[in-house]
């Protein structure tokens, strides 16, 4: 197993953690010279905040564990590809590469919808695209195949039990 793909088990297992929570399974490690200094999970429904992204959290861990805002001989490492307000966050830290799973078609930006990491922004992180993409989309379609599993049969019961009334 290579370093990267180290890494990236890592963030899945964070993702999976999600998922058993009931959230939507996006896990985030970043790494600084080998090490591991900062973890992230999607928390948006169990904290009730759109803020709770898995990369901003484990930013955040990363920037208190390094005791700086500053995060530019770090790598991170997410099963998600970013969307816009995560990209943010990572160009503000100055992160030197980011590492993702699985693309996201409605917000990634990292190269698949758009490219903020593009833009003449002071700073602009590599990106390193489809990291064991096949484990990390497999988590994500399995969650939301559930999630509608669920749904339809909640769905069901709540028509039988308006039936039965």
């Amino acid at each position: 197993m290579t370093e990267t793909e180290k890494y990236m088990k890592a963030a899945l297992r964070l993702a999976q953690k999600a998922a058993d929570e009931g959230e939507v399974p996006v896990g985030a490690v970043v790494v600084c010279e080998g090490k591991i200094v900062g973890r992230g999970r999607n928390r948006r429904e169990t904290r009730k905040n759109a803020l709770h992204h898995a990369e901003i959290e484990a930013i955040k861990k990363a920037c208190k564990k390094l005791g700086g805002w500053r995060l530019h001989k770090c790598d991170l490492y997410v099963t998600l590809e970013p969307c816009p307000m995560c990209a943010g966050a990572i160009i503000n830290a100055r992160i030197k590469t980011v590492f993702f799973g699985a693309p996201d078609p409605k917000a990634g930006s990292c190269g698949t919808l758009t490219n903020l990491f593009t833009l003449p922004y002071n700073h602009q992180p590599a990106v390193v695209a489809g990291v064991l993409e096949d484990e990390c989309a497999k988590i994500l379609k399995t969650f939301f195949q559930e999630l509608r599993r669920k749904k339809k049969k909640l769905d069901a019961g709540q028509s039988s039990e308006i039936r039965h009334q």
